[in-house]
């Protein structure tokens, strides 16, 4: 019982930590977005959130730690369901919850590693030193110009399309599991839960590799 409460508990957990790091990817998705608006909207964005100088710092931390968590207990939960479930149910469970709920542990695992790879690649200016421009003498890096040529190359952009596609693997049954954890869905709106997860899903599929793809067919450019 004890062990079934503590289940419980870390579903719950996972739910709560998954909602937010869904709100942060949508919020971060509106804010990259202004890239097609031109160099001045995205710098502009950029700026604003340079201007909030330590609270920016805080709100990743927290997002950090949300990360964190939700990778820890989603790791503790699958392990727990792989022990508790009989190796000739495997195929009938595989069966009943799909290709997205079976491969929730990859999918996170390669998202964490997409995750490292973009904070080096777009905010610690490790991989690519070269695409930061500064901009004006504030400290300031012109964030347009990073974002085209960070994707002139072809292994950023196969890298965040490999990515994306598991993010949207994830979320599109996450968010599905989110409204079962919290009880906030029955049989009869499970379907219609499922509709609405794979098409945020979708929404943030597209948002995002617009992004990169745009910057490809020269559509986003200098």
């Amino acid at each position: 019982m004890l062990l079934t409460q503590s289940s419980v508990g870390r579903k719950i957990i996972m739910a709560v930590t998954g909602f937010v790091l869904v709100a942060f990817v949508c919020v971060h998705l509106l804010g990259n977005s202004s890239v097609f608006i031109g160099a001045d909207a995205i710098n502009a964005y950029a700026q604003k959130l340079h201007s909030l100088g330590p609270f920016v710092w805080v709100f990743r931390l927290v997002m950090l730690a949300a990360f964190v968590i939700h990778i820890f207990f989603g790791i503790q939960l699958t392990l727990e369901n792989r022990a508790a479930t009989p190796e000739k149910n495997v195929q009938i469970k595989r069966l009943k919850t799909g290709f997205g709920a079976e491969t929730m542990i990859v999918s996170g695992l390669v998202i964490l590693a997409f995750v490292i790879y973009h904070l080096l690649h777009f905010t610690f200016r490790v991989t690519n030193p070269d695409i930061y421009v500064p901009l004006g003498d504030h400290g300031m890096i012109n964030v347009f110009v990073m974002i085209v040529q960070g994707f002139s190359s072809a292994l950023p952009v196969i890298i965040y399309l490999v990515g994306l596609f598991f993010l949207f693997l994830h979320v599109s049954h996450g968010i599905q599991s989110l409204f079962q954890t919290l009880g906030l869905s029955n049989d009869k709106s499970l379907p219609f839960m499922g509709m609405v997860s794979k098409l945020v899903g979708v929404v943030l599929l597209v948002g995002y590799i617009s992004i990169p793809m745009l910057v490809v067919f020269g559509l986003i450019k200098l």
